[in-house]
Formats: C-alpha cells, structure tokens, sequence
C-alpha cells in the first residue's frame, strides 16, 4: 500500500495533513504556510509546531471525529473497509465532522459554501425511511452519492439541515445545522427521556443544546441544534471544537474513567488549564456533574464534555447527551466518573463530596451551598416540564438524596 493523505482543511485553508504510510500507520504535520500565519491548532493535544504527530499522539484527536463501538463496526461494513482503519472511515466520512474542520483527499477543493436552505426538505415517510436504515447504515454511510458525514459516539445519529421547519439531508461538502438521534431500540422511550431531561437543564438555567423530540411517521427523534454551527441568512460557519478526550490526548476507546479515560480531577485540571475564563467555566462544570447526578446519567464520561474553540473560547461547550440512563435496568447504574470515592449514586456521602470538592478546588461549604440550591431550584422545575411523570418523580426523590448526602 501506497502513502496515502487527507488534506485537513479549516475555513478555506488547509492547516495540515493526516498520512497514511505504507504499514498502515497514521501520522499528521500542520501545513507550513498555516504556521506561518499565527493560526489556531487543531487541538490542545496538537500543538502548533512543525515537526509531525505520530500515530500515538494525533489518533485520540483525528479517531475521536469518528463513531464508536457498533456505530463504527456497522459503518464500515457499509463502506467495505475494517473498523481499524480509522484513515479509511475518514477518507469516506470526513465531509463534515464536529467542529470547523473538512478532510479531503489531496488535491480535492472543499465545494463551494451554498445555502442550506437550498436542501429539499424530507417528507414524513422519507425521513421515516431515513430513521429505518440508521441503525445498519450509521450516518447513511456509502448510501448518497457525495455525501460524507461523521459524529463520535455510540449512539445512531444523523447530521441534517432545518430547511421550513423539516429535516433535509445537505448539499455534499456543506455545513449540517442540527443532529438527529432516533429512538434506541433497546430503550423505549429515550427520545422522550432525553428531551425532558435536556428541557430541565435549559429551564434550571444550565448551558444546554436546544433539543426537542418529534416524530415522522410513528417514528420518533431527537432533534437537537449543533452548537459547533453558526447561521447566517441562508449560510452556515463550521465553529471549531474538541471533547475532553480529545483535549487530553485520550482515545476513543479509553473514555472511561474506569479505562484510564478521564476522571473529574483530570477534568478540572483540563477547564482551569484550557478555558479563557477558567472561573466561570470550572462552576458551569460542577453545575454539570450535580444536574447529571440529579437526573440520573451514570454514563457522562470524557467525551461528553467539550470545549469550543470559536473567538470567545476555548470554553465549555453546551451540555448535550442528557439521559437518566439509571431507568434503564440493562445499563450499569456505576459513573461513568467517580464523585469522590462513590462510583454510584447511592454511594453519595460527605466524604465523596469532600474529595469531589478538593477535584474541582473549590471549598466544601461553597460545594454544599451550591449544590443543595441546584437541588432544589431543579426539583422545583420537574413539574413545568412536560413528559414521563414517573420521570420528574425519580427526579425529584434523587435530587432530594443528594441534598441530604451534601448536607451531612
């Protein structure tokens, strides 16, 4: 096999290269002319400098654009390439990735910016159709004729534009403005759980992902705005950012505490060391932490917290992924992330709370203040928000644990 490369293009210009040699192995080196030019790097874990990245230090950022676990198994059996080969699953999916970046093969020019509105927008039982096929052909992988679109998780979803109201797929090459997420198989009702637990955030005054839950044809979805996006008239910008994993130079596949991914010390450490204002950000993270606590997430791992990186940041992204997942019997109730020492829920007491509050470097009396007026603002709220009444009563009875466990 011969070298191979993917041009990384940023906002018209290419910033650097991402190298596939003859052994299969993965490297990436900033174009000189982007170093010249006091431009941005691609990511914390990527400095700007000259030398090239080798395959360890640049395939936590470039694999981390990609869909995990059996998203990416199913995609590239798609596409007809291994699920190792992350430069193939880029070369075929790199079109329009989180954040403002573009890999093209070089020598290819990003297409023109077109208007988004220009989309045909998707009738009910098209767009139905559409939801069907996700789950075997992860982001219409291979499916539509030019169009390359990726997200990381391991959850089945689509990046789409908003044309009068209705989903429509994008011209090739341009810019997607929303994010759907049908409903799991396995878990009846997430759509609906995880609206209303996206809406409580928004209505308890937490940085959120507007998302709302609708329907076509029977078949419901999650359709949440991508904060990584600005709109313009009828033009979409691409605004840069990376998740914590990336951030730290963390694979995919490690993102959880328990696998050497990130724990909450290492987050706290990243938002004082990263963020432009480091204050408003480390509270907005413990704010995070205390809401997930509440609402029962036990899966809020590394690569569910992010940084935008557009003229006001780097800063904590909008919270998105918001999902009692502890409702669901078949999903481990352990953290993703220790508070403290309590790898569940349950296991919330003051020390968990002391350790917690030393991670984040605030004091204990400031944690407890804090976390028990978030408490009660959010069981206060459940009742405004409509949805699962069994819902915002669990809610409820774990925001008031968590109250007693901060309170002794």
């Amino acid at each position: 096999m011969s070298e191979r490369v993917l041009a990384v293009w940023w906002d018209g210009a290419v910033a650097g290269r991402l190298t596939q040699d003859r052994h299969g192995d993965l490297s990436f080196a900033y174009d000189p002319h982007w170093l010249t030019q006091a431009h941005a790097s691609l990511s914390r874990s990527l400095p700007l400098r000259a030398e090239p990245f080798d395959r360890r230090a640049c395939r936590p950022f470039f694999g981390g654009l990609l869909p995990e676990e059996a998203q990416r198994a199913a995609a590239a059996g798609a596409l007809g390439v291994s699920p190792a080969n992350e430069f193939a699953l880029l070369d075929r999916l790199g079109g329009d990735v989180a954040g403002a970046l573009t890999l093209l093969p070089e020598g290819e020019m990003p297409p023109p910016a077109a208007p988004y509105r220009a989309s045909v927008p998707l009738d009910d039982a098209a767009f139905a159709a559409i939801l069907d096929r996700l789950p075997d052909r992860p982001m219409l992988a291979g499916e539509a004729d030019g169009l390359r679109l990726s997200l990381a998780g391991a959850q089945a979803k689509l990046p789409v534009v908003i044309v009068d109201g209705r989903p429509a797929l994008p011209p090739p090459g341009q810019p997607t403005t929303h994010i759907v997420k049908p409903e799991i198989a396995r878990f009846p009702g997430s759509v609906a759980t995880e609206a209303w637990c996206m809406a409580l955030a928004a209505r308890v005054g937490l940085d959120v992902a507007p998302a709302e839950a609708r329907e076509a044809a029977g078949r419901p979805y999650l359709l949440v705005a991508r904060y990584d996006r600005a709109v313009a008239g009828q033009m979409v910008t691409r605004l840069h950012q990376e998740d914590a994993c990336q951030a730290l130079g963390v694979p995919a596949e490690r993102k959880y505490a328990a696998e050497g991914g990130p724990a909450f010390r290492d987050l706290f450490a990243l938002t004082r060391d990263y963020a432009r204002v480091p204050a408003i950000d480390v509270l907005k993270l413990v704010d995070a932490a205390l809401f997930n606590l509440a609402i029962g997430n036990a899966d809020a791992h590394g690569k569910n917290f992010s940084f935008l990186l557009d003229a006001r940041g780097p800063r904590l992204a909008p919270l998105y992924d918001l999902l009692a997942t502890i409702d669901w019997p078949a999903l481990s109730p352990r953290l993703a992330m220790r508070v403290g020492r309590a790898g569940t829920i349950d296991d919330l007491d003051a020390p968990a709370w002391a350790r917690f509050a030393d991670d984040a470097g605030i004091t204990l009396p400031f944690l407890r203040r804090r976390g028990i007026g978030l408490m009660q603002t959010i069981g206060a709220a459940c009742g405004a928000i409509a949805g699962p009444p069994a819902l915002a009563a669990r809610t409820i009875l774990r925001a008031q644990r968590i109250t007693q466990s901060l309170a002794e």
